[in-house]
């Protein structure tokens, strides 16, 4: 911002220079000309005054009077009188310089019987003057732009300045860091998005206080029925019969698996920063999908894993948030999806980690494509969070998870690779079959 004020305020600058100087430049070379010729009007004026008072008082030409005459030639210039004598012979009087001038400016009048009555003056003085008065107007010029450049740099400073400050406090507060800035600039627009970014400092605080707070009573009212559960599955894992002490130990899995999923999200919901660990991406999916393979089964339909899926596969990402999205989607396509539904884990590039969960089901209307991850919308009779969730738990972790495919239907999550130099997953060409829905 600074460069641009900078280069914007000179160049107005320079532009109203050269508009305004170039023509007034033109002028005062005229000027000078038209003087120089005025000043050799008057000079000869005056000289033919003389002779004409000369000659009224003689009665004849004459001798002119020189000493006069002298006081009216021009610095370096000379003044001829050419006339006739009283014997009739052409004689020429010459006041001034002998020698002829080279390139001279010359004015001349008639004074009837008393002759012809020439002024001269060397054209190179009135150059000099000219160029004297160019020098002038260009260094004002100059002074101009200097002036200029000294009130951009002192303006650039005065607003770029306060602006960066202004974003560094909008880039604190995404951190964050909502400490009050009592600081103001003495610029009344920035001063007043400063007012508004210290009312909603304290606004977001006072919510995210009040957000953990109920996460962490609700997180403590969950643990505690919990337990509560597990004791009861504890108790039936002593039954009599194998095949209820197998189911219980089962559910008892799954509590202890949920238990530690609650423990994981509370702890990123109060944590001011965390940092991304590198996770095995199979290690992760594939115990959810052994857990949630028996709802399938009872549908009469599979879910199970690429093939060609690759181990280990690492990617910077929080388990639990993977978890989940991984079992909202797969949640999803036992629900609204039809046929196998596979899961598919593999590299895309140096820095992707791609995840795919496809069913074998009929294909999403266009309208249902472009809002199926707004929260609270559903296609069918359902809540609308879920999808609006899982993408909500991948953008936290910096990938992307968008529908790739209506048909069969698709979703893929892209994830940063923990190996190699880090980038934001984009989708490849050739995995993006469908644009994202928005």
């Amino acid at each position: 911002m600074r460069g641009r004020i900078l280069r914007s305020t000179i160049a107005v600058v320079a532009v109203t220079g050269l508009c305004l100087g170039l023509p007034l430049m033109f002028y005062t070379w005229r000027w000078t000309d038209d003087a120089a010729r005025t000043e050799l009007q008057h000079r000869l004026q005056q000289a033919s005054s003389e002779i004409l008072d000369e000659e009224q008082r003689t009665g004849s030409v004459g001798e002119p009077p020189v000493l006069a005459l002298r006081l009216l030639v021009p610095t370096g210039g000379r003044l001829v009188l050419t006339y006739t004598d009283s014997m009739g012979m052409p004689r020429e009087l010459t006041v001034g310089s002998e020698e002829p001038i080279e390139r001279p400016m010359i004015e001349r009048t008639s004074l009837g019987d008393a002759g012809v009555l020439r002024i001269e003056q060397d054209y190179a003085m009135v150059r000099s003057d000219q160029y004297r008065s160019l020098t002038i107007e260009l260094i004002v010029m100059a002074l101009s732009v200097t002036a200029g450049f000294v009130v951009a740099a002192a303006t650039a400073s005065r607003v770029a300045d306060p602006v960066q400050a202004v974003a560094d406090r909008a880039q604190r507060l995404a951190r964050g860091d909502f400490r009050p800035d009592p600081h103001r600039h003495g610029i009344e627009e920035l001063d007043r998005v400063l007012d508004v970014l210290d009312a909603a400092t304290v606004e977001i605080a006072d919510r995210l206080q009040r957000e953990r707070q109920i996460v962490g009573d609700v997180s403590h009212q969950l643990r505690s029925r919990l337990t509560a559960v597990r004791i009861r599955l504890d108790e039936l894992t002593l039954h009599a019969d194998p095949e209820v002490v197998t189911e219980a130990q089962a559910a008892l899995d799954q509590v202890d698996r949920l238990t530690t999923v609650v423990g994981d999200m509370v702890k990123t919901a109060r944590a001011d920063k965390f940092t991304l660990d590198a996770v095995d991406v199979r290690a992760e999916l594939s115990p959810l999908i052994d857990d949630l393979a028996p709802s399938f089964a009872v549908a009469g339909r599979r879910l199970v894993i690429a093939p060609n899926s690759v181990t280990p596969l690492r990617a910077r990402a929080t388990a639990a948030r993977l978890r989940e999205a991984a079992a909202v989607l797969i949640d999803n396509a036992l629900i609204h999806g039809r046929g196998t539904v596979t899961v598919a884990m593999r590299p895309v590039g140096e820095h992707t980690v791609l995840v795919t969960v496809a069913d074998e089901g009929s294909d999403i209307p266009d309208g249902d494509a472009q809002r199926i991850f707004r929260r609270g919308y559903s296609g069918a009779e359902s809540t609308g969070v879920g999808l609006a969730l899982a993408r909500a738990f991948i953008e936290g972790d910096g990938g992307r998870l968008q529908l790739q495919s209506r048909k069969p239907t698709t979703f893929a999550m892209f994830l940063r690779a923990a190996t190699g130099e880090e980038a934001p997953p984009e989708p490849a060409d050739d995995e993006a079959a469908e644009p994202e829905p928005r």
